[in-house]
């Protein structure tokens, strides 16, 4: 059975000066989860926030927090993110030697985990890391930065999971969301629907929530 389509805000395109605001918009706006994106200006060339900002958005939302670790070395700093109130916590696998040890971790803390892969990361390399992760999450933009354009071909990525998984996990997607460029997504298998400008710069963000639901719903064939 498929799992539920989650729509999954990225603060990182919201105002920073007035998170707790933002949070309460879009829990209010009807989403799932809180995607939290975390660079260390290593791993990628940005650099946003750490445990003490995902602590303060834990005391300001009861939706769960999707903690993207876009960092070197992150079983380093797991504690901290839990100890801050992370719920799932993805890490990438071009980050790490045994990205199954590290899941082993994060099950061991409680938490959910998630491994994530960019662009230029064959589909292959997560498939061992998936039979034991809650969550695989496919780049589809280049990560580092908001506001990117939607790459297309990173869509074909999701098919392999899909194909390999027995257990039902979500298959997450980040990078250039929108109405648009959903349905193909979708359409593949994913069903977090992580997105930025979209749901942020929106005046009416009920409705930019409602759109990206309702169009990856469509997508997979389940009508609403």
């Amino acid at each position: 059975m498929a799992r539920p389509i989650c729509i999954a805000p990225s603060i990182l395109s919201a105002d920073f000066a007035a998170l707790g605001a933002e949070l309460a918009s879009i829990e209010e706006a009807g989403a799932d989860w809180v995607h939290v994106d975390v660079m260390d200006g290593h791993f990628v060339p940005n650099l946003t926030i750490g445990p003490p900002v995902v602590r303060s958005l834990r005391r300001h939302t009861r939706l769960p927090l999707d903690v993207h670790l876009m960092i070197e070395d992150p079983g380093r700093y797991l504690d901290a993110f839990v100890e801050a109130g992370a719920d799932t916590i993805t890490f990438h696998v071009e980050a790490v030697s045994d990205p199954g040890a590290l899941v082993d971790r994060i099950h061991a803390a409680g938490r959910r985990a998630g491994v994530a892969l960019s662009p230029e990361t064959p589909p292959g390399a997560v498939l061992e890391a998936a039979e034991v992760a809650d969550l695989v999450l496919v780049m589809t933009v280049h990560p580092g930065f908001g506001g990117q354009t939607f790459l297309a071909g990173c869509v074909d990525k999701l098919i392999p999971i899909v194909e390999r998984d027995r257990r039902g996990i979500d298959l997450e997607v980040d990078g250039g969301l929108n109405p648009e460029t959903v349905r193909a997504c979708a359409a593949a298998g994913a069903n977090v629907i992580v997105a930025g400008h979209a749901v942020f710069r929106s005046p009416d963000r009920r409705g930019a929530i409602r759109a990206l639901r309702e169009n990856a719903e469509r997508a997979r064939g389940k009508e609403t």
